[in-house]
């Protein structure tokens, strides 16, 4: 487990496994003003490193990142919980 990106917005936990040559883990993306998350795994969570991968090959600016990770938005049903 890795945080990978963590702004005043959204926090991004990456959980690596790797099975052979393929990412097999997934991601939290944690939305922190609207208190839920989403854990993105399987194809999903393939497309989104893809995704990632493009966006930060641009050097985006935090808000850049947050307007993508805003996209998740509707996915997210799981309200964060802090332990």
């Amino acid at each position: 487990m890795q945080m990978i990106y963590n702004s005043p917005n959204y926090c991004v936990v990456e959980f690596r496994s790797v099975e052979g040559e393929r990412f097999a883990g997934g991601y939290e993306i944690m939305d922190k003003t609207g208190r839920r998350e989403i854990f993105l795994d399987g194809p999903l969570a393939d497309k989104f490193r893809v995704d990632v991968d493009q966006l930060i090959s641009g050097e985006p600016s935090i808000e850049e990142v947050d307007d993508f990770l805003s996209h998740f938005e509707g996915l997210m049903q799981h309200p964060l919980v802090l332990h």
